[in-house]
């Protein structure tokens, strides 16, 4: 039996587990679902620097696939779903550091906003600070029972800052959203469902099972329909009703007279399942 070696070949290079894994499936049903997997377990998926860039790849990555209608944001670890900044590596940056690192963490933040089709996110364990900011930064989030969310920047003397003053006050309203970003608060899986904070409460160790049921319903729906309805609803937020409404009308031309509809209409007629030519 060879031995194992306690140090590596000098002659061979050192392969790198990623940090984030694009995961897909054989199941009919998921087929047209992406998993983006944090997978930095020893430091329960911290976002570093490395990690940052990580997530902004997979999230272009994903976001470039055509073939992909759902998106399911989980984690490795089984106690944690992302505890935020990794405070070890800020806790050496100097000020110039800090600011070099910025674009580099908005980019993965903003790489989870805007993917242009629905995002899930799968949430067990803690899910503080940055790791909340990319749940929130997902349309939906399944948490289960044993979750811990929360955005307590405050408490180590920054704010939020991967959208999460800005996405919690959307889903929860200003009040509410102050009250949790002034406390630092941490809220329990249940705390964060009646603050609106999160979606949906499954038990604990099931977020992601359930999350991926959400997605094969959600992916058996019309690709361009998902895209274009998630356009509408993201564009049309923060701007008048009638504006608004022009928004939904551009993206309802856009999909109505998309071959997705007309198979729609034809799968309907026929009583049959659409089979979507995603154009």
């Amino acid at each position: 039996m060879p031995s194992t070696p306690t140090e590596p070949d000098a002659d061979r290079p050192l392969v790198r587990r990623p940090l984030v894994r694009v995961e897909r499936f054989d199941d009919p049903g998921l087929a047209h679902v992406a998993e983006v997997v944090l997978d930095r377990p020893e430091a329960m998926n911290a976002v570093s620097t490395e990690m940052a860039r990580a997530i902004a790849a997979a999230t272009s990555q994903v976001a470039a696939d055509d073939t992909v209608r759902c998106v399911v944001l989980t984690s490795s670890h089984e106690k944690a779903f992302c505890v935020g900044a990794d405070l070890k590596e800020r806790s050496s940056f100097t000020d110039a550091d800090l600011m070099e690192q910025r674009p580099v963490a908005r980019a993965a933040y903003g790489g989870v906003l805007d993917l242009p089709v629905p995002a899930i996110a799968a949430v067990d364990g803690f899910a503080l600070g940055g790791g909340f900011e990319l749940a929130l930064s997902c349309d939906l989030i399944v948490a289960g029972e044993s979750a811990l969310v929360g955005l307590p920047e405050v408490s180590v003397g920054v704010i939020p800052g991967g959208g999460g003053t800005q996405l919690l006050v959307r889903r929860v309203g200003w009040s509410r959203a102050a009250r949790a970003i002034f406390t630092a608060a941490r809220l329990p899986a249940r705390e964060a469902l009646d603050l609106g904070a999160v979606d949906e409460v499954v038990a604990a160790g099931t977020a992601r099972d359930r999350a991926l049921e959400l997605a094969r319903t959600i992916a058996a729906n019309s690709p361009v329909g998902l895209r274009n309805a998630k356009r509408a609803m993201r564009l049309g937020s923060d701007v008048d009703l009638a504006a608004g409404l022009e928004i939904e009308d551009a993206c309802w031309r856009a999909t109505a007279f998309s071959g997705d509809r007309r198979e729609g209409v034809a799968a309907f007629a026929e009583k049959r399942r659409p089979a979507w030519p995603g154009r």
